[in-house]
């Protein structure tokens, strides 16, 4: 169980090395897709939230890193290929149908611009058909999806709810990202005005405008400080495109633009990989030194709270450690093995953690102000009613407020066993499940 985040994003970072072959390097110069290339893969690799430092190491949020590289990868198919392959259309719909699955099943914000640019697409005539064959088979995909793990209209189901407790982004969050990214934006600016003045063309002024405008709402909607990787991706295009005129331009101009504008993009691209290639490195030297404290599950015996030297007070991550190793104890002290343990709190770490039957009809996570709040919750009943010992923390992360919101279904169905200063302890009232745990509070 340790080594799954690890292991599942090693295989996610040499499946997309599949699509990304054959996009970039149908559609990109070498000089440019190398780079650009190896960019998008040390984003999905690294374990950090994009915005934050070295020491930061985590593997939260890594559908957000997904879903820049993957999307990043589908915008390049604006290009048409100079010199098309063998197959060129059938395989640039495969690539198209998986990225596309992968961005609507992983995030439904990448998905949505991902359909929006696929609709662009439609009005290049070079490249409708294949464009026509991605959305069909997309509409078949989800619709087997569903028929097989009946996860689509969940998904969906899910989505709503979350729209209504979070909503969208003002215009004060977006000017902000905007701001945090301006000399971003202002490189993209070079590229793209260097573009347009040769080419005046309505298509690559909207295309820039997708990497610029969607990419931005993407990122104000995340939980990173920065990173609108579409940027770099309108960048590399432009990169492309400025070199694909040079052969039309005067000579000496053309050399000029064929030698400086590879190097332009790489100096754009390097801090940030470079960013990524020391945090794997330093993820790296610590796993394999197995530096941090161990969290005290035992089908998490490889998952380690790493604390470098991150600034600021980390009181916060040491406390919620010792909160999980403390549960633990408290559940290993019952008399009768629970059937199912649920924690009125963000996430649930017992059940994966000690290999308890997960509850049935909940959310894996319950994120106060993102996808539940006062109005929009489930009923204690779905919530709670497959559960004999809840697990309720003195503070947590979301502790208060579910407490607030789920307290009196609580007091009337459970009862109280343990008390300490992290924990309180119940057991279903009904005397058929675990009458036999615990009899009085302590």
């Amino acid at each position: 169980m340790g080594g799954a985040m690890p292991t599942a994003m090693g295989a996610m970072t040499l499946g997309l090395v599949i699509p990304m072959i054959h996009i970039l390097g149908s559609r990109l110069r070498p000089v440019v897709a190398n780079p650009f290339g190896l960019f998008l893969l040390l984003i999905v690799a690294v374990p950090i939230n994009l915005g934050e430092s070295i020491a930061s190491l985590s593997f939260a949020m890594f559908y957000n890193r997904i879903g820049w590289a993957a999307l990043s990868t589908l915008l390049v198919i604006y290009l048409q290929p100079e010199k098309p392959r063998g197959r060129q259309e059938m395989l640039d719909a495969i690539c198209a149908v998986a990225l596309a699955l992968l961005l609507l099943y992983t995030k439904a914000t990448y998905g949505l611009v991902a359909l929006a640019f696929l609709g662009f697409m439609l009005f290049d005539a070079r490249q409708r058909r294949w464009v026509l064959w991605t959305l069909g088979l997309l509409v078949v995909s989800a619709l087997l999806i569903e028929a097989i793990w009946q996860s689509s209209l969940a998904y969906l189901d899910d989505l709503a709810l979350a729209g209504q407790v979070s909503g969208s982004r003002g215009i004060v969050d977006l000017w902000l990202a905007f701001l945090r990214h301006l000399t971003d934006y202002g490189l993209l600016a070079i590229f793209a005005g260097l573009v347009l003045w040769r080419s005046r063309s309505l298509r690559d002024l909207m295309f820039f405008g997708i990497c610029a405008g969607p990419g931005l709402i993407i990122q104000s909607q995340n939980s990173q400080s920065w990173g609108i990787i579409t940027v770099f991706t309108g960048a590399a295009v432009a990169v492309e495109l400025l070199l694909r005129s040079c052969r039309l331009k005067d000579r000496e101009e053309s050399s000029i633009l064929a030698r400086g504008a590879p190097l332009l993009l790489i100096a754009f691209l390097l801090p940030a990989s470079l960013h990524c290639f020391v945090t794997l490195g330093v993820h790296f030297i610590a796993a394999t030194a197995r530096i941090g404290e161990p969290f005290g599950l035992p089908r998490f015996g490889e998952l380690r709270l790493t604390n470098l030297w991150m600034p600021g007070d980390c009181s916060f991550m040491s406390d919620y450690l010792m909160s999980i190793r403390e549960g633990a104890r408290l559940l290993s002290e019952l008399s009768v093995k629970p059937k199912n343990v649920s924690v009125l709190d963000f996430a649930n770490p017992f059940s994966a953690g000690l290999d308890l039957p997960p509850s049935h009809g909940d959310y894996a996570w319950l994120h106060w102000g993102r996808n539940v709040d006062d109005a929009h919750h489930l009923a204690p009943e779905q919530l709670l009613g497959d559960v004999d010992v809840l697990m309720v923390p003195k503070a947590g992360v979301n502790g208060i407020p579910l407490r607030n919101l789920y307290g009196a279904y609580i007091r009337e169905a459970f009862d109280p066993i343990r008390h300490t200063d992290q924990w309180t302890l119940y057991k279903r009232r009904e005397p058929n499940m675990l009458s036999s745990v615990g009899q009085s509070v302590d």
